[in-house]
């Protein structure tokens, strides 16, 4: 496995307006902290294919997609949870097109790309809303906390209607 690359610098690809490349990289996918529970990410450090485009007017088109896998407790049974999340994003960063064509990623000036923060964010964007063990977690009891996957059939007696209390207080003693 190569060096886990950062900061990719984007001048010494040399390339010209209409020139693309591709590119396959490591780079270091963070831990993901959800309230008070840390996700951790696995591998720490994520194959990546990074396609990149010289756009006509000096500017970059650049394709980025990987798999990350979190390990931490489903939230809905707090067993363990391993889903893994297929990221396949783009970015674009044209000088002089506006705030909607400049990538947060790219720094002009310096002609580089941080690949760290793109694989971060696009990877959490990417998470579903929820970090479950699988797809019909059925979760925990609401009242006692038995585990609904283990005991399908778990119930508790329903509680009697409130409008019938004036009647249980009666007493024919």
């Amino acid at each position: 496995m190569a060096a886990p690359s950062e900061i990719l610098a984007l001048a010494p690809l040399k390339l010209v307006p209409g020139d693309g490349r591709r590119l396959e990289l490591d780079v270091p996918l963070d831990d993901m902290v959800f309230g008070e529970d840390t996700y951790a990410a696995t591998p720490g450090v994520v194959p990546v294919v990074l396609d990149l485009s010289r756009m006509t007017g000096g500017g970059w088109a650049l394709r980025l997609r990987f798999e990350g896998t979190l390990s931490g407790p489903c939230m809905r049974c707090l067993e363990p949870a391993s889903p893994t999340t297929a990221v396949d994003t783009r970015e674009v960063d044209a000088p002089g097109g506006g705030e909607e064509l400049q990538s947060p990623y790219v720094d002009a000036d310096e002609e580089t790309l941080d690949l760290r923060a793109w694989v971060r964010d696009s990877y959490a964007l990417a998470l579903p809303a929820q970090v479950i063990c699988r797809a019909d977690c059925a979760g925990l009891c609401p009242e006692c906390g038995e585990n609904l996957n283990e005991h399908p059939d778990h119930v508790h007696e329903r509680p009697p209607d409130p409008r019938w209390n004036a009647l249980r207080e009666i007493s024919f003693e």
